[in-house]
């Protein structure tokens, strides 16, 4: 097989396609745990021992939890075939393993998934969720990962990837990237644990944490803690993502795609933290809440393949 990377423009628009794909998975989820319909069905991988159980499309909880769990289905196929066709035609062994790496962690979040169902009624001593109802919190943010690693596989499909058209970016403009990622990781362990503690509303004011003005919340527990450490992450990723964002917009030398990315980042990011404030504003709307979840997983997404296209040349130098 010959070590010179070709476009492969059906492949690249088949991954691209799935990387689609993956956020109507992601509303589906973000859907099913706002409105608390985990449990809609009690056995699993059926749903009431059926694929198309009744009340699904008329009952909203049913619809959607079977609605997440058919996509979650679709998404697997898709990912066998990328995996698959990506073996047998890609030539760098590092997109590859990608993809066996992406089809790995689709199968074991469906197993999560799954275990989150039957082991609900196991309790926890000492902890107020059962085992079941403490699987949400790595299945939300194993997905994100997931999400990423589609995103990676797209970025080294892509024609400016392989014909190395993208350009250098400085070492400024690295390390920032690299610190914006950080930032949204942790953001993003808090923010699931936060939502699976239902500490979502707890600081019912916002920006500021009490009806009568006060910068802190007037009590303490952990899910405020939780709630107001989000909030405090919100603002430092705001500030990082509009220093990263005008730096990549000032490297000349990046594709005109790359620096663009920063004008998209700082949008998504300013919409994220917009309906961060209307879910308070409308005590937990379940557009609001959901459209959250899915542009949280965008931003991330969005964040990570542009970081990730301003180092191809650490990526294809270290695998080659």
């Amino acid at each position: 097989m010959s070590r010179t990377p070709t476009y492969k423009p059906a492949l690249a628009w088949f991954a691209a396609l799935g990387s689609l794909w993956v956020f109507v998975l992601v509303a589906l989820g973000a859907l099913t745990t706002t409105i608390g319909a985990g449990m809609a069905f009690p056995d699993w991988p059926l749903s009431n021992g059926s694929v198309n159980p009744p009340g699904w499309l008329t009952e909203l909880d049913k619809f959607a939890e079977h609605s997440h769990r058919l996509s979650g289905a679709v998404m697997g196929l898709v990912t066998i075939g990328l995996a698959v066709w990506l073996h047998l035609r890609e030539e760098r062994r590092w997109l590859r393993r990608l993809g066996w790496w992406a089809l790995g962690i689709v199968i074991f979040q469906g197993l999560i998934g799954g275990k989150r169902v039957l082991l609900d009624t196991i309790g926890v001593p000492g902890f107020d969720m059962t085992l079941g109802q403490m699987l949400r919190l790595p299945h939300g943010m194993l997905a994100q990962v997931y999400v990423c690693v589609l995103f990676a596989i797209v970025a080294g499909l892509s024609r400016p990837w392989i014909e190395n058209t993208l350009g250098q970016a400085g070492p400024r403009v690295r390390a920032l990237g690299w610190w914006c990622m950080v930032l949204l990781f942790v953001q993003l362990g808090v923010a699931v644990t936060m939502r699976h503690n239902y500490a979502g509303m707890v600081i019912p004011t916002f920006p500021l944490s009490t009806p009568d003005g006060a910068l802190l919340p007037a009590a303490w527990d952990y899910r405020v803690a939780l709630q107001f450490t989000h909030r405090v992450m919100a603002a430092l990723i705001g500030l990082g993502v509009a220093v990263y964002g005008h730096f990549l917009w000032r490297e000349k030398t990046l594709h005109p795609l790359v620096r663009g990315g920063s004008l998209v980042l700082i949008a998504l990011v300013a919409l994220q933290i917009f309906l961060g404030a209307k879910i308070i504003w409308t005590g937990r709307s379940v557009t609001m809440t959901t459209g959250h979840v899915v542009i949280g997983a965008l931003t991330l997404a969005t964040t990570f393949v542009v970081v990730f296209l301003t180092r191809r040349d650490s990526v294809e130098g270290r695998t080659a």
